[in-house]
């Protein structure tokens, strides 16, 4: 009875480990197909090729390694993207109270490249966080990058002094060192919301193997 008792025991240990074994091979699969999947998202996921307010080229790239805040906007803007880039800015200033958080960038880019050079967006950045990072570039250059965030533009029709109004999607992106997206916040969150994501998404973060 022992021995019978031995070989059951012994096969059904044997039994118990196959499975744990299969288990844990099929969650390495798992694991390895949603980074691949991970990867190929940072890799593709909300590309850009502008230039910043010195005229150096920028692209995601530039800004793998860290945290990014981005918003899409214009100069022009009569007040909400005044309201958003205060916003930005104050749950930017939240988050560095912490020196044990990873850095965080700012990113603001035009949506009106024919008004939004260079120097206006360094005039006009002047007014918000001192590391706000203004982006623009040729047309072409702008809507491929809105395109590649999803975020409509559409300018309205000029008046009489040439002035006009350019329609666009109002939200903050969250990209995370990776380069992948992470979050995005709307007109109705505030900076202390959007400051209180961030860092859960911050604690939370692993980011991928090599």
């Amino acid at each position: 009875l022992r021995r019978r008792l031995a070989v059951v025991c012994a096969v059904a240990g044997a039994a118990a480990a196959g499975w744990l074994y299969l288990r844990h091979q099929k969650e390495r699969q798992q694991r390895s197909r949603r980074l691949q999947h991970l990867r190929q998202l940072a890799l593709g996921q909300g590309d850009f090729q502008l230039q910043d307010t010195s005229g150096a080229a920028r692209s995601k790239a530039d800004f793998l390694g860290r945290w990014v805040l981005l918003y899409f906007g214009f100069t022009h803007c009569p007040d909400v993207c005044p309201e958003e880039l205060e916003k930005l800015s104050r749950a930017v200033e939240l988050l560095e109270r912490d020196p044990a958080l990873p850095p965080l960038q700012p990113l603001f880019v035009t949506v009106d490249p024919e008004r939004d050079d260079a120097a206006a967006l360094a005039r006009y950045l002047r007014d918000f966080h001192p590391r706000l990072l203004g982006l623009t570039g040729t047309p072409e250059q702008v809507r491929a990058a809105a395109a590649a965030f999803r975020v409509y533009v559409s300018a309205g029709p000029r008046d009489a002094d040439g002035d006009y109004v350019v329609d666009h999607s109002v939200l903050t992106f969250l990209v995370d060192p990776d380069g992948i997206f992470r979050d995005c916040y709307s007109r109705s969150r505030t900076a202390e919301e959007v400051a209180r994501s961030v860092r859960g998404h911050m604690d939370a973060y692993e980011p991928l193997p090599p």
